[in-house]
């Protein structure tokens, strides 16, 4: 019975290690960087297509004006959110 318990302690302890090596793995400052990346680009390309839509309903000039704006808009949103997949990548290189 005794090799039992200690056959268990061993391998609690070794779970205890994997465990422990997964959390220093997922890092909570990276999973928010890369959290806030995704909501970046969801509402940028959310702003962008309702200006898409408000351009749909103009004509001319006026329409081309909205679109471009919106391209602006998704472009500045993916800018953004890259530079924080890579501070996201920055912060995992550190740990």
């Amino acid at each position: 019975m005794k090799a039992m318990n200690t056959s268990r302690l061993a391998m609690i302890a070794v779970v205890a290690a994997g465990s422990l090596g997964l959390a220093a793995c997922n890092n909570k400052a990276d999973d928010a960087t890369e959290k806030q990346a995704d909501a970046v680009e969801q509402s940028s390309d959310a702003a962008a297509d309702a200006l898409r839509d408000q351009a749909d309903t103009m004509t001319g000039s006026a329409s081309e004006a909205v679109d471009q704006k919106a391209d602006a808009v998704e472009a500045a949103g993916k800018a953004k959110s890259d530079a924080l997949e890579n501070k996201a990548d920055e912060i995992k290189k550190q740990n």
